[in-house]
């Protein structure tokens, strides 16, 4: 593990210089990004599709491996940011719940701590935003071109490309806060989510490249229960024609629709007229797919670099920590799918970057300690010194962003699913230690378990639940599963 905890000693005692003054807090939330997609990551689409600006975050601050969600699913994750409640316990299981703005979140404890706080971009919890002093914020999941921010309670329509727009936005309300208080600014981006439509100016990027494939992208689910092969997220049968861009979804001006049409009608005629079938369209719907997702996050890394640029121009970098996230992540043709919601590695894991000038050690690679979206409440709030209510669920990560992690920091981590029907996924939950995963899916029909070692099967292709070696393992896990549970609060009726 390379953690560097010798020169975080270094910069601990610089962060005691910086004496009574609250750090501003910029948190850059996006919707999808798997980890796979960020080059500070690694893995085969780095050197294809880097992401500059945001490993510059990571080389200048830390990056977590094993940073994990407690429900994988767009609104709930976000219910957990603002609260540090899992879902049960904050009421937003699933998408279409609406969340309740009455409750405690982070925002509200955060502006009786003396913060200015916004929210711009996307929002996606139905009810209106409370606790912040301004917000701009898509209707639902907004459109990749020509959004409407719903602004401060009145409706505003915007032309251009969303992600540059929430930008926009986003520097505008830094140029007109008030300069002598800290802020605490939500910057949150709708791609790279589904349709994936791309940036004019992306539309040649990759275009004459191929992609490399999954190693996982035919997987049959033989090795395992029958939960994963009753999907609906298939690249092969069940990505559609809007995820293909064989139909677009924006309300385009009639410019933009020639643009955009003219790069993809001709590419679509070809498509239809060769009239593939099996494999080889399986593969054309993965270049296609993954090729916008990709453009898609060029233009969220491009944006991410105006912001850094920002802080640095305006003199605000060294007292501000920016943390990077997304609210799961997300499938990139592994096991053929193109969606989230499951407990495998893929969308459970979520991308956690986070640079702290005189705090963070730059360059740290954190691979041991499991952190979570559960945690980012606690967070904020040591960030600023503000109290820590004694009912959020995670902890503060700030120990271990100063290069101390508690004895007593997590071992294992609780995941639950509820919403059922969406992609044909099931309802599930389960624990994990980092090495083992035990998951329940409780459903008629179902009603059975999966246990992985991620150690000899980092791909999760063969649940080893009923293996006698993995005796001790399966009582050990369930057992902690239970005890997750009973910490948690988790009611009997949804174990």
């Amino acid at each position: 593990m390379h953690k560097l905890f010798f020169l975080a000693g270094i910069f601990m005692a610089a962060a005691s210089l910086r004496g009574a003054e609250q750090p501003n807090i910029l948190f850059i939330f996006c919707d999808d990004h798997a980890t796979q997609a960020i080059s500070a990551y690694g893995g085969p689409l780095a050197e294809l599709a880097p992401t500059p600006h945001i490993d510059r975050l990571a080389e200048e601050g830390i990056l977590f491996r094993k940073a994990y969600v407690t429900n994988s699913i767009c609104g709930p994750s976000r219910a957990v940011v603002l609260t540090g409640k899992y879902s049960h316990l904050n009421g937003f299981r699933e998408n279409g719940n609406s969340f309740d703005g009455s409750q405690q979140t982070a925002p509200k404890l955060l502006g009786k701590a003396g913060y200015q706080t916004a929210i711009v971009g996307k929002w996606h919890l139905k009810s209106a935003p409370t606790g912040f002093d301004h917000y701009e914020v898509l209707k639902g999941q907004g459109q990749y071109y020509n959004p409407m921010l719903i602004t401060n309670g009145e409706n505003v329509n915007h032309e251009g490309y969303t992600t540059d727009i929430i930008t926009d936005r986003t520097i505008k309300w830094l140029n007109q806060r008030d300069p002598d208080k800290p802020f605490f600014l939500m910057s949150q981006h709708k791609a790279p989510h589904g349709r994936w439509e791309p940036a004019f100016r992306h539309l040649e990027f990759l275009e004459d490249v191929e992609v490399p494939e999954p190693p996982t992208l035919f997987d049959d689910y033989s090795g395992r229960t029958k939960a994963a092969s009753q999907h609906t997220m298939g690249i092969a049968d069940h990505i559609g024609s809007k995820r293909l861009m064989l139909e677009y979804s924006s309300k385009f001006t009639q410019d933009q629709f020639q643009i955009f049409d003219n790069f993809f009608r001709p590419k679509n005629e070809a498509f239809l007229a060769a009239n593939l079938t099996g494999k080889e369209r399986t593969q054309w719907h993965y270049q296609r797919y993954i090729k916008n997702y990709l453009r898609c996050v060029k233009a969220v890394d491009e944006n991410v670099g105006r912001l850094l640029a920002y802080l640095d121009e305006n003199k605000l970098t060294e007292n501000t920590i920016v943390i990077y996230s997304s609210d799961q992540g997300f499938y990139l043709g592994e096991h053929g799918w193109f969606d989230k919601r499951w407990m495998y590695e893929e969308s459970f894991r979520t991308p956690l970057i986070a640079r702290w000038p005189g705090t963070i050690a730059p360059g740290l690679v954190n691979d041991e300690d499991i952190v979570s979206n559960l945690d980012f409440a606690a967070t904020f709030l040591d960030v600023a010194g503000a109290p820590i209510p004694s009912d959020l669920q995670g902890p503060s990560l700030v120990p271990i962003l100063e290069g101390n992690t508690p004895e007593d920091w997590r071992q294992t981590h609780y995941y639950h699913y509820y919403e059922t029907g969406g992609h044909g996924v099931a309802l599930h939950f389960g624990v994990t230690d980092g090495r083992y995963k035990l998951i329940r899916f409780p459903e008629e029909g179902i009603n059975d378990w999966e246990l992985y070692d991620l150690k000899r099967d980092p791909n999760e292709m063969k649940s080893v639940y009923d293996s006698p070696e993995m005796a001790q393992v399966r009582k050990r896990m369930k057992k902690e599963l239970t005890r997750l549970q009973d910490h948690y609060g988790v009611a009997e009726e949804e174990r």
